[in-house]
């Protein structure tokens, strides 16, 4: 391994022994720092980055059991190496079990450091390219879509069959839990999958161009309309035409969805004529179209031509054992996208992901590990690096949710007494406590 651009701290309470170690290195191309204070060379690690740490074990000031455990609560991933005599070996072995990486005895030849530094090196190196590719193996989780849980794995199962016919599939589910990655996934595993897969957000574009993106549009139709223009019902040819929010549509234009769907036919805007088209339609909604159904709001003949083929995708608070391995496939993107390093994410991180309400779903988890990346000063992401909302916001959140959906007051009340429990550990009695009921009513409450 080349030394080329290594950079190491070299710590001994005898300045003569630095003064050694650090010609020895650099004669070797690393490029060392020697200190011989255990609080300088803790407040150095704590604002400059350095690939190794190589200590004594014994020295007045500090022990190095100690600095090992206060670098590592300011870097949990930094390298650190010590330097021990012959009758400190038992406290060497019990740092390594600690997290130091390696130890070597004195008396010591240059050459068994130098093993010792490149091994210790080399393993990191072994480790972050682990870290990078293990989502790039193949996995049980296809494409964007991460299925540990039996909730996704379910899912998953029904989309294949579904993706072996032409029908429609109508996929529900609240915003952001990835029904559009869903769909993509329908389309790869389908017999269209060499065709276009095209898609339109309806809420996206005014009412008065919505028809004319779907069907096309005749040059001359309306004053903007300069030169004849094919809809994504054409330009999809025979691959797939997902139609996200699709309860955003207005009544007019669901009627000529309809007719699309019913004859295999579309007319573009200031056409006379129809033309065929061989597109499978794929819809998605964060709405309970049957709300919207009762409301007048949406056709009940479109609804049933559209709910063919079902899929509820589950919210992320339902399918946790999916949120460290999402979280792990978005570190490894943002690493990509913003040129970074951060390993992963530390044991108490992932505690806090897993015990979090997620009512962003998948989207603000993706959102909240870009943050965390693109901010980190640490190679491993630590709870303070995770911006969650604070506890207003995740209440109001919830209660933002359930109103948009028309949820129920006593499912709103059962999901809040949850979140209570979590934020207590799971204590009940604590939870009961704070909510200032017995713990028979939670109990009574949370099992409805």
């Amino acid at each position: 391994m080349s030394s080329s651009a290594r950079r190491l701290l070299i710590l001994d309470d005898d300045p003569g022994v630095v003064d050694f170690l650090r010609e020895s290195l650099e004669e070797k191309g690393y490029e060392t720092v020697g200190l011989s204070s255990p609080h300088e060379a803790l407040a150095r690690v704590r604002l400059e980055e350095f690939d190794l740490v190589i200590t004594d074990i014994e020295m007045p000031e500090m022990r190095g059991t100690e600095l090992l455990t206060a670098i590592h609560e300011v870097k949990p991933n930094q390298l650190v190496l010590f330097i021990t005599a012959f009758g400190s070996i038992e406290s060497a072995v019990a740092a390594v079990k600690a997290g130091a990486c390696d130890f070597v005895t004195k008396p010591f030849k240059i050459e068994v450091l130098l093993l010792a530094i490149e091994r210790a090196l080399r393993e990191r190196q072994m480790r972050r390219e682990i870290v990078r590719l293990r989502t790039a193996l193949p996995t049980e989780s296809p494409g964007d879509l991460v299925a540990r849980s039996p909730a996704m794995r379910k899912l998953l199962d029904i989309a294949r069959r579904a993706a072996r016919s032409d029908a429609t599939v109508l996929l529900t589910g609240e915003t952001g839990t990835g029904k559009s990655c869903l769909a993509r996934f329908i389309h790869d595993t389908s017999s269209r999958r060499d065709a276009p897969f095209t898609q339109l957000n309806c809420a996206a574009l005014p009412t008065n161009l919505i028809e004319s993106e779907l069907f096309g549009v005749k040059r001359g139709a309306f004053t903007d309309a300069r030169e004849d223009r094919v809809g994504l019902f054409v330009s999809a040819g025979e691959g797939t035409l997902f139609l996200d929010e699709v309860g955003e549509l207005p009544l007019e234009t669901q009627a000529k969805l309809l007719h699309a769907l019913e004859t295999g036919r579309v007319r573009s805007v200031g056409a006379t004529a129809e033309v065929a088209v061989r597109a499978r339609v794929i819809a998605a909604t964060n709405q309970p179209l049957e709300t919207l159904l009762r409301e007048g709001q949406f056709r009940p003949d479109l609804y049933y031509r559209l709910n063919v083929i079902r899929l509820e995708v589950p919210p992320l608070r339902e399918r946790r054992e999916d949120v460290v391995p999402l979280a792990d496939l978005f570190l490894s993107r943002a690493n990509d996208r913003h040129s970074r390093e951060v390993l992963g994410l530390s044991a108490a991180a992932m505690k806090r992901l897993a015990s979090y309400s997620w009512p962003g779903n998948v989207r603000e988890l993706a959102n909240l590990i870009e943050r965390a990346v693109a901010l980190s000063e640490h190679d491993t992401l630590l709870p303070e690096d995770l911006d969650f909302p604070q506890k207003d916001d995740e209440v109001a959140a919830l209660l933002m949710t359930g109103a948009e959906k028309g949820v129920p007051l006593e499912e709103i009340e059962r999901a809040y007494i949850r979140r209570v429990i979590e934020a207590h550990g799971g204590n009940k009695a604590a939870a009961a406590r704070v909510l200032g009921i017995d713990r028979r009513t939670l109990h009574r409450k949370v099992e409805g």
